[in-house]
């Protein structure tokens, strides 16, 4: 979606469904970059979109114009051919496309107050789906084969969600998550948790779908902020992610810890779960050995979107190491890519290295390899 900001210089941005790719779009068109070299794959200057969205790997790709040229109307999905530089299908639609999912069978548009899950390979519609009134188009979507679900928002005035099966479809089931309206989801790579965050932006909660339970709840920070982007770490084959990373308006990412990697966090959260008995999620909010910030990866008010590439535990005996290594992704919307590198040690200290910064839109290399620094 487009930003708000008269410093953006991109207008959208987005991850494919292993993070190997990302692509923007701007007022000229749309550059599809891969994310471990910064090579520029595949640029078009099509005119102004407002939505591109990647199929994993493909040639396939999902876009959506700003209006501003009378074939690329806001109403109008077209499926586009990066191989043959051209549209294999367009899909119009009574009101503006808000946003667009894909996995490998199923395609999935949202307008305002209507989701539509189509069955990608015959384009036939499977679901139509009456909701609220979405007007940023907000969603989750996990494309694993297995729990392919869907979230989308329940209430206007209140943070829940509903999930879906996207590949029946069917309802599964309703999370309330916050007082207030949602602001930001994400489903981990199997599918298996949500997280959520509200428009106030001072709580982030995990929730494991199949019970509709939450199961682990963290403080971003006392004072409001909108959290731009959330995004686990990968699952490989793990049943749970080691860490969640979140972007926020105050320009700050923020890595917070759900695994039992570090002996340290887990004994302070067993001495509070023996004062308030029954209680996980209160202990995860309480102990800050599970937050670690990173200050001004963006100027504060520019959108961006995040991607853990990766997260590494190293065995407790190793001294050449960090107990845990993440490697996390950024895009800014006022036109840069970045790769970040945190390390935290077995007594819980936190560094940064800022392994690559890249201009989008001159798709030049401006800095690789800084200092490391100490993280809040």
């Amino acid at each position: 979606m487009a930003s708000g900001s008269s410093r953006s210089q991109i207008l959208c941005a987005s991850f494919n469904q292993d993070n190997s790719l990302f692509s923007v779009g701007t007022k000229e068109g749309f550059k599809i970059f891969d994310a471990l070299t910064g090579r520029l794959c595949y640029e078009n200057k099509l005119g102004g979109l407002n939505v591109v969205e990647m199929r994993f790997g493909t040639s396939l790709i999902a876009i959506v114009g700003t209006g501003e040229q009378p074939s690329l109307s806001p109403r109008r999905l077209c499926l586009f051919n990066t191989s043959k530089g051209a549209p294999k299908k367009d899909l119009n639609f009574r009101s503006s496309i808000l946003a667009v999912r894909f996995s490998r069978t199923r395609l999935v548009v949202l307008l305002q107050d209507k989701t539509f899950i189509y069955d990608l390979h015959s384009a036939h519609i499977l679901e139509e789906i009456d909701t609220v009134l979405n007007i940023k188009g907000l969603c989750a979507f996990s494309p694993n084969s297995e729990w392919c679900y869907l979230a989308i928002p329940a209430s206007t005035s209140k943070g829940s969600a509903l999930v879906y099966k996207a590949s029946e479809p069917e309802l599964i089931c309703q999370i309330d998550a916050h007082q207030s309206p949602l602001a930001a989801m994400a489903f981990s790579s199997n599918g298996m948790y949500l997280a959520t965050a509200s428009e106030k932006g001072t709580m982030i909660r995990v929730h494991i779908v199949a019970q509709a339970t939450k199961s682990h709840s963290f403080r971003r920070g006392a004072y409001p902020s909108t959290i731009y982007s959330l995004s686990f770490g990968p699952c490989n084959d793990k049943p749970q992610p080691d860490v969640l990373v979140a972007t926020s308006s105050s320009g700050s990412l923020h890595m917070f810890f759900l695994g039992a990697a570090r002996n340290g966090r887990n004994q302070t959260n067993k001495l509070l779960g023996s004062i308030i008995p029954g209680s996980k999620a209160i202990t995860d909010a309480l102990d800050p050995a599970n937050h670690h910030v990173i200050h001004n990866i963006a100027p504060a008010e520019i959108k961006s979107c995040l991607a853990v590439h990766s997260t590494v535990e190293y065995p407790q005996n190793s001294s050449k190491f960090p107990a845990v290594r993440t490697v996390v992704y950024t895009i800014t919307h006022d036109g840069y890519f970045r790769e970040y590198t945190i390390s935290t040690t077995k007594s819980n200290e936190s560094s940064w290295v800022l392994e690559r910064e890249l201009s989008l839109l001159d798709t030049g290399f401006v800095t690789s390899k800084q200092n490391e620094h100490q993280m809040d």
